[in-house]
């Protein structure tokens, strides 16, 4: 006989982001709600020559004002961000080594692809030189995409459960999942969790041109992402990171934080169908909505808000359409809609944190954030459903679910709802 675990309540305490439409929360929260596009030309690298030529771009972002120059130096883009974003979460949630145990606070964290532009560059000198193999000795440590939750762990000396999650699109998600799941079943009090992702290279770019799977509209890159528009045309690349402090309840109350948020459930599947495109009828996303309303013991009226994967391709958002639609039912025309990937672009394995961060400021500001970039309606997506086009829509958001989905078929699923002791 197995033991039978009495799980734990788990809240948000802290967060912290470094987003293309601002490099802290305040701002970010203030772009989206506002409807602010986070895409231009890319300033990255020289794109003229590529099929599609802007990305949702971090701005303003120098990790010296952070980090020692020496130590940034040491650190590829995505883990800088990660680590920046995750000093903002931690001192958010007021947490230092005199209030919690540092052996019960883990590191939980995500990237979908890891130090690509470090991969590049390291391989870039190496075909251009004369076959001398000189590397830089940090080439493997800037490149592996665990090492953001060792620098984490490191900088703040949380020795708790500590390791990296990876599923594409899908893997900030995943690693909230992981996170929940360990605090919930008391096997640490405290999770650093969340992703971050910057892929914005001639190899990211390149890659995800060479698969039609990025918008060619360069003659127009702040309304290039266009999620349920009838002419969207794939996705637009961005790049972020985000940070969550997820935290045993008792443990919040005890030391006095403030409680932003509790995490009501969660859900993994898989499509089991293609490589990069989703299965026709939703059936994954489907399911996986079904698991995690199941695992928060809610049923689909008590959802007010759906924070979409929402890509801006045209076979995924009429895949997840049809899932809402087949899981919701008639309330599924109640509840508010919206793709933020309208304003960040596509963020890969960052994008379930900063959408979480999203939901979980809808639900404490009752504010659902637009979907922009809307034109034409498309005559194959329901128009009954409020897809909250344009302009942000004030209303009560007990409860918020956010969906991601991943190249490989992974889906994942969290649900944030209001606290109430």
């Amino acid at each position: 006989m197995g033991r039978h675990i009495e799980l734990k309540r788990v809240v948000v305490t802290g967060m912290g982001a470094i987003t293309p439409l601002g490099n802290s929360i305040t701002e970010y929260w203030n772009n989206l709600r506002n409807g602010v596009s986070g895409c231009d030309f890319i300033t990255n690298f020289d794109a003229s020559k590529f099929k599609t030529r802007f990305a949702c771009e971090i701005k303003n972002f120098d990790a010296t004002n952070f980090l020692d120059r020496k130590e940034a130096r040491k650190l590829d883009r995505f883990t800088q961000t990660a680590v920046v974003a995750s000093d903002q979460a931690v001192k958010d949630a007021g947490i230092d080594r005199d209030n919690v145990d540092v052996d019960r606070v883990g590191v939980i964290f995500a990237s979908g692809i890891g130090g690509l532009i470090t991969f590049q560059e390291e391989v870039t000198n190496f075909a251009n030189g004369d076959g001398t193999p000189r590397f830089n000795p940090f080439f493997i440590p800037k490149m592996i995409l665990d090492i953001a939750a060792g620098h984490i762990s490191m900088r703040h000396g949380f020795r708790g459960p500590n390791f990296a999650v990876v599923s594409a699109c899908a893997s900030s998600t995943n690693a909230m999942m992981e996170a929940f799941n360990l605090i919930r079943m008391g096997k640490a009090d405290v999770i650093v969790t969340g992703g971050a992702e910057s892929v914005v290279s001639e190899a990211g770019v390149g890659g995800f041109n060479a698969m039609k799977a990025l918008s060619e509209r360069n003659d127009d890159p702040k309304t290039a992402s266009r999620p349920y528009d009838k002419d969207r045309d794939g996705f637009v690349m961005g790049e972020a990171a985000g940070v969550l402090i997820f935290e045993e309840l008792e443990h919040a109350i005890k030391r006095g934080a403030k409680i932003y948020c509790e995490i009501a459930g969660c859900g993994a599947t898989a499509d089991a169908h293609h490589i990069t495109a989703p299965h026709p009828e939703g059936l994954g996303a489907k399911n996986v909505m079904i698991q995690a309303l199941a695992d928060a013991e809610m049923q689909p009226s008590d959802i007010d808000y759906i924070n979409t994967h929402g890509t801006s391709t045209p076979l995924g958002d009429i895949a997840e359409v049809k899932a809402i639609i087949d899981v919701f039912g008639e309330h599924a025309f109640d509840l508010n809609i919206s793709s933020t990937k309208s304003m960040t672009g596509h963020c890969l394995g960052a994008a379930g944190v900063i959408e979480g961060i999203a939901c979980i400021m809808a639900v404490q500001n009752d504010i659902v954030p637009p979907t922009i970039n809307h034109f034409t309606d498309d005559p194959e997506l329901d128009s009954r459903l409020n897809f909250t086009f344009w302009e942000a829509q004030k209303r009560e958001v007990n409860a918020a679910l956010s969906n991601t989905f991943g190249f490989g078929g992974h889906n994942a699923c969290t649900i944030f709802k209001k606290y109430s002791a």
